[in-house]
């Protein structure tokens, strides 16, 4: 894989971890019902993760020679709370396979840095998406 190649990929996955954040703080403000509070400060926490995500990319990109993205891939409608956390997970499981691909990218490129960060990064992913999946399990709403 050429130094190019990483590069869009990188970008693809900073697109990514924007609407990630974007996503996250739009469906904050939009949470209803008797578990809004629980729910709104869920959303909230994890874009932190997602920021220090985009800004680990963005540097990498930068240092590699390219130039970061910013525009953030579209981010899901979601009308009730059931439809958000759906779409949460969905964007959790796709970063996941991103990153567990791009981790092997990086490892054939012989960037063992990157290799291990994007692991990292899947470790904090599948973890998002297992707390997810907790929540969603028996959702009465």
């Amino acid at each position: 894989m050429n130094k190019q190649t990483l590069i869009d990929h990188l970008n693809e996955d900073l697109s990514g971890e924007l609407s990630a954040i974007i996503q996250y703080i739009t469906y904050a403000a939009k949470a209803t019902g008797p578990y809004r509070p629980q729910l709104s400060q869920f959303f909230l926490t994890e874009v932190a993760d997602e920021q220090l995500h985009a800004q680990y990319l963005a540097n990498k990109i930068v240092a590699l020679g390219g130039e970061p993205c910013t525009t953030p891939r579209p981010v899901p409608p979601a009308g009730s709370n059931r439809e958000m956390l759906e779409a949460v997970l969905a964007a959790e499981r796709q970063a996941t396979a991103d990153y567990t691909q791009r981790a092997k990218e990086a490892e054939a490129a012989g960037d063992k840095g990157l290799a291990v960060q994007l692991e990292d990064m899947v470790r904090d992913e599948s973890g998002h998406s297992e707390e997810t999946e907790r929540i969603l399990r028996d959702w009465p709403l």
